[in-house]
């Protein structure tokens, strides 16, 4: 469970921000990514390196306000250093000793999503037994 449960995490991320509409998908994505490379630095396991990570962080997050691609990055940094935390620094919540790698395995699913582009997978779901000619369903405004 310690393996799956993380991945499920992942999957509900990119599901409960699917009902959020684009830009602002991406936008809030963004400063998700930001919020998630300062996560350690409460901790302090690495030292002055949180700091230096938290700013590359932010500035990848930064760039990811207009792309995809680098939202994913970011969560791929936020992989790398979750696996470094695991093994040699403090975990991400002090209480479970095992929390950086469940947010190592969660984060590249996060990531993935990133890297297709963020697409709604509740609007995935919705338009799965319609036909490609039949017009989706629009609301008026």
């Amino acid at each position: 469970m310690q393996y799956v449960a993380p991945v499920g995490i992942g999957v509900l991320y990119a599901l409960l921000m699917s009902l959020v509409r684009e830009p602002h998908r991406r936008r809030l994505n963004a400063l998700m990514v930001a919020g998630a490379g300062a996560a350690y630095l409460s901790g302090g396991g690495l030292g002055g390196w949180e700091f230096a990570f938290t700013a590359l962080v932010t500035c990848v997050a930064f760039r990811g306000l207009d792309s995809w691609t680098f939202i994913g990055v970011g969560w791929l940094l936020h992989t790398a250093w979750d696996v470094v935390h695991h093994v040699k620094g403090n975990p991400i919540i002090p209480f479970a000793h095992t929390s950086s790698l469940g947010c190592a395995i969660c984060d590249p699913v996060i990531a993935l999503w990133c890297l297709r582009g963020g697409p709604s997978l509740t609007g995935m779901f919705r338009d799965r037994g319609r036909s490609p000619e039949e017009p989706r369903a629009t609301m008026a405004r």
